[in-house]
């Protein structure tokens, strides 16, 4: 199976959950399983090669130019957390089904879930840092979503936004090492990065890369002084702690270090930050978790201290350190997700996971305590379950290395970590499956159905198998996993039970029997801890966001206060400015020097310009007259529009000239519900400093614009490129249409989506207001002068009647043509716009609805999916997105013609215009119609009536 098609099926079946929202709870944990399958069994189909040290890879460009390109692989340590992914995931969708009650949205469940598996199987999967970044931030999105999937719940909000607060700020640090570390390698493929450890590690950019990395990582994974998002996050549903805080998301990091391990690893930096922040992280988190009384509180500080277990192996730098450190990998997901389900059946059994309310659960469930109590004692280290071999691995490495100048530091401390975390561990299971009941049920608890059960059960049993069969059962995926962190050959790997009586297993006897000590004496160290326990860190952290969000408002509310003249005032300062670089200092740069001399000024353009400066001067000074001042702007967009003309421009000509026509008829409708005149509201002194201010303003935009046109320019315009290129790569001679479509088609795209949505949202600003109670006082006023008496004049109705079918084929022509001469879909919409526009006007908004067979959403919905396609259809051609092919045809009888896919993204740019003009016409029309002084027919002329009624009602 391809590696494309095993990267893309969680997120192909992320829909299916999401479309049987409605089906049977069974229907959508049933697709979500077949998804996860079929990946788990594409993976596997690549696991014996991936065994023998093939690396099976799939590659495909995709922004090539920036360096990001669309390319897997799979090596063993993409194996090792693939298998992860998708085995535990399996598990979790079984439980997932039995936990999640019928007041949850289950299909929003299993697509939240798939989303997040595919997220991170795309990071494993990466062979492209700046990919893997994609996919590194879609975690975090996708996690959020899960946290807070309760959404009710006050602590499952909250436990979402720290979790992407925290994650998310580690991802931006994340980004800028991605790219120093591409930069010092010269290469933005992790298979070349790891690969290049020499030139990396001589780079400058070595050290700034390591620390940015390291604290996404740390963030991501939990790791001090990160790790307090992760116990809130406990919030979320427990089939969500168990997959994302166990198995997957908080591994992510680890993964990373993994990953760049080969070119990261091996010096003093790497060292003092990776391994002093995992062994600080993992002492802190075992002793808070012995004192915590949530359950799941436990069970969260307890993975905050394996994930820093993991961490110092991985700093240490050493082969065997590597080793352990993916062996503990897999040891803590199997216990771990086991103990998170086991929290969950007995949160979902007893209603509460209060360890203060607990006990005594033996008796009532046997099989959740049997399940609980192999995953808890693999925790803490007891043999001979696989958490007893990994933790060996680890105190021996601690053993054998110095740390700030001493031999016993590291020793002592992982000993520490190793006694509270047996401490913890035997707590899970004395205080809520031993001793005595203290909780008084209605009903006694008791085990779920098999099928709630089986998941833990698998996962404790591989705890047990891996601990008695360690080299049959692990030994080869060990191998080949920590073969790809050393980024070399496979070390050999001998994992066994029993090493001999050495330092290890002495510190581990010790920690186990403290362990015992520990929890004998809860009672006492729990007090102690209460009085001596440092500040919890959310606390610090709220602080910090509220310090943060007190100063953006009142950054924010300095700058956007509502004061126009403000604003006005530092764009004429900047615009002054600006003119007067170029006017006195644009020689020194892009705009060469000017000429000696100008040419003589022909007599139509200024013409042209004193009329544009009058009406501009002239609207400047009646501008409170509402009427007045939108007839000025006409005539400074007609204007322009002759401009455009002069300037051998006609497309822009064309384009503005049906704009003025379209927005002047809206702002007309708009003007309808305002007052004749705006209120006098500045004295003379402002009126006089602003006129100063624009004066200003003006002068110094005129200067800039004179400094480009005048001046000979130091670098080749782009025009240059548009007009050679034109013809031979856009197959069109008309170069504003060409670029539009075909060289900056991307932008058109974007431009048409938002003009759509812009249309979309005046509509439903006009349908709530004529929803509420302003709909009766509209259609209820009474005009303040006397109304015309012919609602629908019938010159204007025939008129209009005679001038749609010439608009319609005038607007055919001119997208015809849009390639090679003025034109194109965009004008053409606008054409038909403006024809259609005609007919509300003459006839008016009852006559022209009732004609209207085809919503205008659909036109908006319509020319953004032919657009779209038409660019995806270059992917079929091996080309990017938007790329635009054309040729030429002969058929008999005509002449040769050109076909170019263009054609069709121009189409899907007319549709669109035409769809958001009318919609936004139709939603103020709607808005502005009165019954009282119009008619529902054309002309005032009603057809049923007898021409004696309509004289008698004339008088």
């Amino acid at each position: 199976m391809s590696l494309f098609l095993i990267a893309a099926l969680p997120f192909l079946g992320a829909v299916l959950p999401a479309l049987l929202v409605r089906a049977s709870r069974n229907a959508a944990a049933g697709t979500a399983a077949g998804a996860t399958a079929l990946a788990l069994i594409g993976v596997l189909t690549h696991a014996p090669a991936v065994m023998r040290g093939e690396v099976p890879m799939a590659r495909a460009p995709w922004v090539p130019s920036l360096g990001l390109n669309a390319n897997l692989m799979l090596d063993g340590l993409g194996l090792l957390f693939a298998l992860l992914i998708l085995g535990i995931g399996l598990l979790i969708i079984l439980y997932a089904r039995f936990y999640l009650t019928r007041r949850d949205p289950m299909g929003k469940f299993y697509a939240l879930l798939l989303l997040f598996q595919g997220a991170m199987l795309g990071i494993v999967l990466s062979d492209n840092i700046l990919m893997l970044l994609i996919f590194w931030e879609l975690t975090s999105l996708s996690s959020f979503l899960l946290i807070g999937y309760w959404n009710h719940l006050p602590e499952g909000r909250q436990g979402a936004r720290m979790a992407l607060t925290v994650t998310g700020a580690g991802g931006l640090a994340m980004i800028a090492g991605a790219l120093l570390l591409g930069q010092a390698a010269g290469s933005m493929e992790l298979s070349d990065i790891i690969a290049r450890r020499e030139a990396v590690q001589a780079s400058p950019l070595y050290l700034p890369a390591l620390i940015l990395i390291l604290a996404g990582c740390f963030a991501k994974s939990a790791q001090f002084p990160f790790h307090f998002w992760l116990p809130h996050a406990m919030a979320a549903p427990t089939p969500v702690s168990a997959y994302l805080h166990s198995a997957t998301m908080v591994k992510a990091g680890l993964f990373l270090m993994a990953r760049l391990w080969p070119a990261l690893a091996g010096t003093d930096a790497w060292f003092m930050l990776a391994a002093s922040v995992g062994m600080v992280t993992m002492v802190l988190g075992a002793v808070t978790a012995l004192f915590k009384e949530d359950l799941k509180g436990l069970l969260a500080y307890s993975t905050v201290s394996h994930l820093g277990l993991v961490t110092f192996l991985l700093g240490l730098g050493t082969p065997a350190g590597a080793v352990a450190a993916v062996f503990h990998i897999i040891n803590h997901a199997t216990f771990k997700a086991a103990l998170f389900m086991t929290a969950g059946i007995v949160d979902h059994e007893t209603g509460t996971r209060d360890i203060r309310r607990l006990g005594g659960l033996a008796a009532f469930m046997p099989v959740t305590f049997l399940i609980g109590a192999v995953a808890a004692l693999s925790m803490a280290g007891v043999p001979p379950l696989n958490g007893f071999l990994s933790k060996e691995m680890m105190l021996h490495e601690a053993a054998h290395t110095p740390w700030l100048g001493s031999e016993l530091a590291l020793p002592v401390l992982a000993g520490l970590a190793a006694l509270f975390s047996a401490a913890y561990s035997f707590r899970f299971v004395a205080h809520v499956f031993l001793g005595k009941p203290r909780l008084a049920h209605a009903e006694p608890p008791h085990d779920p159905v098999v099928w709630f059960w089986l998941p833990p059960a698998i996962l404790a049993s591989l705890t047990v198998l891996i601990g008695l069969f360690p080299q049959s059962m692990a030994g080869e995926l060990v191998r080949a996993a920590a073969g790809a962190v050393t980024g070399g050959a496979a070390p050999e790997i001998k994992l066994k039970l029993w090493h001999g009586v050495n330092e290890a297993l002495m510190i581990s006897a010790a920690a186990l029997a403290g362990g015992v000590a520990a929890l004998a004496l809860h009672g006492p160290l729990a007090r102690l801890w209460a009085a001596v326990a440092p500040p919890a860190a959310k606390r610090a952290f709220d602080a910090l966001v509220g310090a943060a969000t007190a100063a953006a408002r009142r950054l924010t509310d300095a700058l956007h206060d509502g004061d126009f003249g403000r604003s006005a005032a530092i764009f004429a300062a900047f615009a002054a400015a600006l003119g007067a670089w170029a006017w006195t200092g644009g020689d020194a740069g892009a705009f060469g020097a000017f000429p000696e001399a100008l040419g003589p000024t022909p007599p139509i353009p200024l013409i042209g310009w004193v009329c544009l400066v009058t009406a501009t001067l002239t609207l400047t000074a009646l501008h409170r007259n509402r009427l007045l001042a939108l007839v000025l702007i006409g005539v400074t967009g007609l204007m322009v529009s002759l401009t455009f003309s002069y300037f051998s421009a006609p497309d822009l000509a064309l384009t503005q000239i049906s704009v003025e026509v379209v927005s002047i008829i809206l702002l007309l409708l708009a003007l309808n519900f305002m007052p004749r005149e705006t209120p006098r509201e500045s004295s003379a002194a402002r009126r006089a400093r602003d006129l100063a201010a624009a004066a200003a303003a003006g002068l110094g935009v005129g200067a800039a614009i004179y400094a480009i046109l005048v001046g000979d320019f130091a670098f080749a315009p782009i025009s240059e490129f548009h007009l050679a290129n034109s013809k031979t790569g856009g197959g069109g001679e008309n170069v504003v249409n060409v670029i539009l479509v075909d060289f900056r088609g991307f932008d058109t795209f974007g431009e048409i989506t938002v003009l759509g949505i812009a249309a979309v949202l005046i509509y439903a600003l006009t349908e709530t207001i004529m929803a509420g109670p302003v709909r009766a006082r509209l259609l209820n006023r009474r005009p303040a002068e006397p109304q015309a008496g012919d609602a629908h004049p019938m010159m204007m109705v025939v008129a209009t009647r005679v001038l749609m079918p010439i608009a319609l084929t005038v607007a055919v022509y001119i997208f015809l043509r849009g390639h090679n001469a003025p034109g194109g879909g965009f004008i053409a919409g606008l054409i038909v716009s403006v024809a259609f526009v005609m007919q509300y006007m003459a006839s008016g908004f009852s006559w022209a609805a009732a004609r209207q067979r085809y919503p205008y959403h659909a036109f908006i919905g319509l020319g953004v999916l032919v657009a779209a396609a038409t660019g995806m259809g270059a992917w079929f051609n091996g080309k990017p997105f938007l790329t635009s092919d054309f040729g030429y045809v002969k058929l008999p009888g005509l002449e040769k013609f050109e076909l170019a896919t263009a054609a069709l993204f121009d189409l899907g740019v007319f549709l669109t215009v035409l769809g958001a003009v009318l919609l936004a016409l139709e939603s103020l029309a709607r808005y502005a119609w009165r019954p009282n002084i119009a008619s529902a027919h054309p002309m005032d002329i009603d057809p049923t009536r007898d021409e004696a009624a309509q004289r008698e009602e004339g008088r």
